[in-house]
């Protein structure tokens, strides 16, 4: 590459780096809240929470990188553009094709960054992800034994304790099922014990009131007992999903035999068809990003007004093109021999870059055309 072309390249690669790291930033905060709330109050520990939050950042980082990409080549080329750097070169015979090859290289090491995400990182980390989660919704220590709070292993199930002596033994009770329509059930012990029974796990309450509550008719039976097993295991799924996801495989396991691949995932063919074909159609879609952004302001020129129309009409139709890509997915989820359709989206931002870029090294092309058919 020439030095010019390295020059833009580390330019558009160090300003990718900063917003990339922003929208990161602003992006897992506003998960990271979420699944905080959600882990933490399951009774999870911080360290669950930090290795859940690093299991989601490749997926996290996809979702930006697009963005971080338009981003990076509108600012470099706009202050560019302001401080004359891309004036001067176009007064000495640089035309906007030749200023587009950084730009195109920057893309591809982008997208080059989007694949070993998509392809490898991101199944991988989701993969350990739902191991991870399956193996927390077996863990009905971490669900149950929190003391002083309320706590709901599903969504109609609440469980209590007050305090957990250092023997084990939960002290003051209160367990409220509300899984039967029919009626609801409130247990309340002053004693309570964890027993583990095969692959289930049992409480034991001492010294406690039942209280049932028959919906139809609002009649309340209540029955104290000395001691009474209730099998919790039911609380929490322990059945975990046979099938592996799609979404959970690298990209080489999925170019086998589809039928037998959606015989063993539970998916059909159409799904898996769509993950293979996105996870090479994202990639494409950055180098796209890039040369939007760059077309859509050369073509603008220099104004002392600011370029931020272009800018604008750039972001819009970086948005188009992305719901229009987003609109076809179902149509692959349908019928799997329908995945070129995937790469529809990046040859029209490709066709529109062409167009912008052929605009720009041919300004008044219509005025010409116009004045040629008056001569004739």
């Amino acid at each position: 590459m020439a030095k010019f072309d390295r020059y833009m390249l580390s330019q558009f690669l160090t300003l990718f780096s900063f917003f990339a790291l922003v929208l990161v930033a602003i992006f897992w905060i506003n998960r990271a809240v979420i699944l905080f709330d959600r882990l933490i109050g399951d009774g999870q520990t911080a360290l669950v929470f930090l290795e859940f939050t690093v299991l989601g950042l490749p997926r996290l980082i996809t979702t930006v990188l697009p963005i971080a990409t338009f981003a990076g080549a509108v600012y470099v080329v706009n202050r560019m553009t302001s401080e004359s750097e891309l004036t001067v070169l176009q007064s000495t015979g640089t035309g906007p094709w030749r200023l587009a090859r950084p730009v195109l290289a920057y893309g591809i090491c982008v997208a080059l960054m989007m694949s070993a995400l998509t392809h490898v990182l991101v199944p991988m980390a989701k993969a350990q992800l739902n191991e991870r989660e399956a193996e927390i919704s077996q863990n009905v220590t971490a669900r149950l034994l929190t003391e002083g709070t309320f706590l709901h292993p599903t969504s109609k199930v609440t469980f209590y304790t007050r305090l957990i002596g250092t023997d084990g033994v939960l002290r003051d009770v209160f367990l409220s099922d509300r899984r039967n329509p029919d009626e609801g059930v409130i247990y309340t012990a002053s004693e309570a014990y964890l027993v583990r029974n095969g692959d289930g796990t049992t409480l034991i309450m001492v010294d406690g009131l039942a209280q049932r509550l028959q919906v139809e008719g609002k009649q309340l039976a209540t029955a104290k007992f000395r001691d009474f097993s209730f099998d919790i295991s039911a609380l929490v799924s322990s059945s975990t999903d046979k099938n592996q996801s799609i979404d959970s495989m690298v990209t080489f396991d999925l170019l086998g035999n589809w039928d037998a691949l959606a015989k063993q995932t539970g998916q059909n063919r159409g799904d898996i068809a769509e993950e293979v074909n996105a996870r090479f159609a994202d990639p494409l879609f950055c180098i796209i990003a890039a040369m939007i952004g760059y077309g859509a302001l050369i073509m603008g020129g220099f104004s002392r007004f600011g370029v931020w129309r272009e800018i604008v009409f750039a972001f819009g139709l970086l948005i188009a093109i992305d719901g229009f890509g987003n609109s076809l997915v179902e149509t692959v989820r349908a019928d799997a021999s329908r995945w070129p359709v995937l790469y529809v989206p990046s040859l029209v931002g490709a066709g529109l870059v062409l167009a912008m870029i052929w605009q720009t090294a041919h300004p008044g092309w219509t005025k010409r055309l116009r004045a040629q058919k008056g001569a004739s």
